[in-house]
């Protein structure tokens, strides 16, 4: 019998339980060669819908499917071994009832491995997530800035600036961790709002553009590695990869112009 530990990956309960604890680490991840390079620092990785607009060259995330979100998906849990993987659900594939999102909700788990999905919407999705996490789907929530609703927000606004909206935001808070949601994501909210409805819930919150007050933070890998020339204000950029990579193109270009290139079949591996 082999005596290798296997590396276990991190669930639910334990990042439910994080609540208040050590802050949690968290960001977007579309392919599994970024997946691994993520799953050694983060507690969990997000296949974002934010892909169709990073990957894909979309406007928005409303023309992304459940076919783009498995694929992504899939290649995320193969290049990962210790982060929990949450897989975004799209939109149009769970607003109709509780019954399609869970079909469309069970699938992705099935043909990508995750561990948990995300769904978009405060306490008009609050039966959804409870039908869902009473059929054995771990459900992060999103509320705030929920970009799948953009057209109706009226934009990418920032929540929260004025607090006659605030009891909004709180019922919308309480009732998805009432409905059983395991974490929820607070994007584009100011701080106090958002710090008022960290310590009222009992479930960790995840900040994206909400502050320091949060349980944990995610942000969208491309936007802090200088591979968005335009990020959101609120990210901090930590590399300057588009730079980089151009240059690596530049220079490499530059090189086969001047035919300074490997001929030598021996090189080849």
């Amino acid at each position: 019998m082999s005596t290798q530990t296997s590396l276990r990956r991190t669930t639910v309960p334990q990042i439910a339980a994080r609540k208040g604890g050590t802050p949690i680490v968290s960001l977007t991840s579309y392919n599994a060669h970024t997946a691994a390079i993520v799953d050694r620092h983060a507690d969990f990785i997000l296949v974002g819908d934010s892909l169709g607009m990073v990957m894909h060259g979309m406007d928005s995330t409303l023309g992304v499917t459940v076919e783009m979100m498995i694929t992504h998906g899939r290649a995320v849990v193969r290049g990962t071994r210790k982060a929990l993987v949450v897989v975004d659900m799209p939109f149009g594939s769970y607003e109709e009832s509780p019954g399609a999102a869970f079909r469309n909700a069970a699938r992705i788990m099935q043909e990508t491995g995750c561990g948990a999905v995300k769904l978009e919407g405060g306490a008009r999705m609050a039966d959804t997530i409870r039908f869902l996490t009473e059929r054995g789907i771990p459900v992060m929530a999103h509320i705030g800035l929920t970009p799948q609703s953009s057209h109706v927000l009226g934009g990418f606004k920032t929540q929260g600036r004025d607090e006659a909206s605030w009891p909004a935001h709180e019922a919308d808070a309480t009732a998805v961790a009432d409905a059983g949601a395991f974490a929820m994501v607070l994007e584009g909210m100011v701080e106090p709002l958002a710090a008022r409805l960290t310590h009222a819930v009992p479930i960790p919150t995840i900040g994206i553009g909400a502050s320091a007050e949060c349980d944990g933070q995610i942000l969208v890998l491309e936007d802090m590695l200088g591979l968005n020339p335009q990020p959101p204000k609120f990210v901090k950029v930590y590399g300057d990869l588009g730079e980089r990579i151009e240059n690596a193109v530049r220079g490499y270009a530059e090189e086969v112009r001047a035919r300074a290139f490997p001929s030598d079949a021996e090189t080849y591996r």
